[in-house]
């Protein structure tokens, strides 16, 4: 004699769509970043790292500096604490630095909403074009393992852009 199991209808286990959606969005992505990945292997081995950028400095401001030392340079901030200063240098450019626990500096990011010769260029930050896109946009980071540092320099398209160079200590 055997014992049968009835058979129960799954009509109402059906998934959710929002599950539905966000099992394709997950599947995509992982599909998106296994292609990518993929395709710089074919490319070759990456380029042997620099030992250091060039832009290294912000209005004197360097990464290890005392919070001490950075308001000697920069002046009183518009907004301080212990663990970040944020400065204003007029209309279109301000300045963010951030602290460890022991107040030293361990990332500056400059934004600039300009467009003129003061904002300075991917060629000035990195020391060779940083490639736009087709929308005008631009990013690009490198990251200096020896140094113990990377640094990131992203603009956004259209006829107002808003630049941001952040150099940040790899902790």
């Amino acid at each position: 004699m055997s014992v049968s199991t009835p058979l129960i209808p799954l009509d109402h286990l059906q998934p959710h769509p929002r599950t539905r959606f966000f099992s394709l969005f997950v599947a995509a992505t992982a599909l998106l970043l296994f292609a990518s990945g993929a395709s710089g292997q074919r490319k070759g081995a990456p380029p042997p790292e620099e030992e250091t950028g060039i832009f290294k400095e912000y209005r004197g401001v360097q990464l290890g500096m005392t919070a001490e030392e950075v308001r000697k340079k920069l002046g009183a901030p518009k907004d301080k604490s212990e663990e970040q200063d944020f400065f204003v240098f007029g209309e279109s450019e301000t300045a963010q630095i951030v602290y460890d626990a022991n107040h030293k500096v361990v990332t500056i990011s400059a934004d600039f909403l300009s467009t003129d010769a003061s904002v300075p260029t991917g060629k000035q930050v990195f020391g060779s074009d940083v490639e736009a896109k087709p929308d005008g946009s631009m990013y690009k980071m490198v990251r200096f393992t020896k140094a113990g540092y990377w640094l990131s320099y992203s603009r956004t398209g259209g006829a107002s852009p808003m630049t941001s160079i952040t150099l940040q200590k790899i902790l």
